[in-house]
């Protein structure tokens, strides 16, 4: 069993930054595929970066340039560098764990990002 726990989420304002954190538990970290999607209902959870267990790293369009994924192996935690908010990036941010198996996969409760003056 894996669990996920975001953390960092708040209210930011827009052009401001935020850092959020996804702590892993469990074992063999190394072996799953981190990501961070979103999600703001009605709309559907999209995929927002992937980072490998090598640390290659990859994003969705609408914030490339402004987020930044990384790991951290020492710590088992996941981190998603948001820079320049927009409004539309507020969303509920998830956490989701793949490993590279492709046998299990998880997910963490999320955590609000708001971005609003």
């Amino acid at each position: 069993q894996v669990e996920l726990a975001e953390s960092g989420g708040g209210l930011v304002q827009p052009g401001g930054s935020a850092r959020l954190s996804c702590a892993f538990y469990g074992s063999q970290f190394a072996m799953y595929v981190m990501s961070w999607y979103r999600q703001l209902p009605p709309k559907q959870r999209e995929l927002v970066a992937v980072v490998t267990s090598g640390g290659s790293t990859n994003y969705a369009d609408s914030v490339q340039g402004r987020f930044t994924i990384s790991r951290d192996h020492a710590k088992n935690t996941v981190y998603l560098q948001m820079n320049s908010l927009k409004v539309a990036d507020t969303a509920v941010y998830y956490c989701h764990a793949r490993r590279i198996d492709g046998h299990y996969d998880y997910w963490g409760q999320g955590t609000q990002v708001t971005v609003s003056s």
